[in-house]
């Protein structure tokens, strides 16, 4: 007797190493590769135009490669709780399949699917969770007292020593009902960088070369990161088989980076509180800083050229990250997650656990100890060292590129004529400095020092 598996896609659009896929395929006779276009997904609170647009290319691409392989993938619009149960009475699966998750909301979601196809995951039961979103099993990761841990070093520890999955080739061939509606996914904007060959492109142009230098490079600003982000986050690169390829080639400091987004994964879980609470943000401060920190108009060029590379490409370099989180947070003394949310709506790379464990850590109210005034990033100091020819300056806020190079991270300090002769006079052709960095500075130390 035949048998109908459906594979559950959410954030994994791939075919390779994808344990969901491979047991289905291994298992049962047809397969219906299936996401569901859930209207909360649009309209909830991290909901992102830009991101959207980005997962509907790596859906397409995904399409692609199934159908390369004999079969296609499904779409359905609604409550997952609701389609899914129906569409398996529909075909009499035996088996629904999907790569678990560590947000409340994914946990939430996915309890609700499996009451509503009979309660009991596993064996006996409908449901059937796999890993596939982490290196490692993150929920198995505990201290020598049991609990969560709570600071990274100690995790990494246990997470280099922690068991690894066997990773899964691709199927040779998928085989999906053939009287199946396939649905239809709403038409946007294609990104040419989506999907699952192009990640595994990228991750080959940097392993076979670039990673080298990672541990040298990561901080400079002009180069020297993966920029593999995005495709972790949807999750077209495994994670785990990029891991063993770098460990292979004794990356070890990139591979460290990457033990980062499963310990986040980790807290996220666990749902870990602060060890400090949250300082006096500015709750009344004029809400223009805001916008002049969204717009990248600070007049700090580093800042702004990180936030503008953000509006214009949907990524940022990741030390960029932490200069303008902390200039939001220890300069503007506003809410980080003010910040949490703007990167929410802007980066292809947006997911929660990263999101809201780098905002954290950042404003100092994360998971760790360390002490805030370690976290106050000078931004004229930062552009100095890891922007020293100002090539990402430049790039981003152009209207400073005749700016000499010595001036650049202070272009306020220009006398009247280097301001003419550079064709950028502070004030109208790019802002004067909104707030005084060692001023604010020591405001943020007082503020966070009422707090304990």
């Amino acid at each position: 007797m035949s048998s109908i598996a459906i594979v559950w896609y959410r954030r994994d659009l791939r075919v390779h190493d994808h344990p969901a896929l491979a047991a289905a395929v291994a298992e049962h006779d047809r397969v219906v590769p299936l996401f569901v276009c859930d209207p909360r997904f649009a309209d909830g609170r991290y909901a992102s135009p830009r991101r959207a647009g980005y997962m509907r290319s790596a859906l397409h691409a995904l399409d692609a490669q199934l159908q390369e392989r004999g079969g296609r993938l499904f779409f359905r619009d609604g409550d997952p709780a609701t389609v899914i149960p129906a569409l398996a009475d529909e075909l009499g699966a035996r088996t629904v399949l999907w790569t678990s998750d560590v947000s409340r909301y994914a946990r939430d979601r996915d309890a609700r699917v499996t009451e509503a196809l009979g309660g009991r995951t596993g064996d006996g039961g409908r449901a059937r969770p796999m890993p596939g979103n982490s290196i490692v099993d993150v929920a198995r990761i505990a201290t020598q007292a049991g609990g969560p841990y709570t600071v990274f070093s100690p995790f990494h520890r246990t997470w280099q020593q922690a068991p690894r999955r066997p990773i899964h080739p691709a199927p040779q061939e998928i085989r999906t009902p053939t009287i199946l509606s396939t649905g239809r996914l709403e038409p946007g904007t294609h990104d040419d960088t989506a999907g699952e060959a192009h990640a595994r492109a990228a991750a080959d142009r940097w392993l076979h070369g670039p990673a080298d230098r990672y541990a040298q490079r990561h901080d400079d600003l002009s180069g020297g990161t993966s920029q593999l982000s995005p495709h972790l986050r949807w999750g077209t690169l495994s994670p785990l088989a990029l891991e063993q390829r770098a460990a292979r080639a004794g990356h070890d400091a990139f591979t460290r980076q990457l033990a980062w987004r499963d310990f986040y994964a980790h807290v996220l879980l666990h749902e870990i509180g602060s060890k400090r609470p949250d300082p006096a943000w500015d709750a009344d401060r004029d809400h223009e800083l805001l916008d002049a920190w969204r717009d990248g108009r600070t007049g700090y060029p580093l800042v702004d050229a990180g936030m503008r590379q953000l509006a214009r490409t949907g990524w940022m370099h990741n030390r960029a990250r932490l200069v303008v989180g902390s200039f939001l947070t220890k300069d503007l003394h506003l809410d980080w997650r003010l910040g949490e949310m703007h990167f929410a709506r802007e980066l292809l790379d947006g997911e929660l656990a990263q999101n809201n464990g780098n905002w954290r850590w950042i404003a100092s109210v994360g998971v760790d100890p360390a002490p805030p005034a370690r976290r106050m990033f000078n931004p004229t100091l930062q552009q100095r060292r890891f922007d020293p020819d100002g090539s990402y300056v430049r790039r981003w806020v152009p209207e400073l590129e005749r700016v000499p190079a010595d001036l650049l991270p202070e272009p306020w300090t220009m006398t009247d004529a280097q301001q003419r002769d550079a064709g950028c006079v502070i004030g109208r052709d790019y802002p004067a400095p909104i707030v005084d960095h060692a001023v604010e500075r020591r405001r943020a130390i007082e503020l966070f020092a009422r707090g304990q």
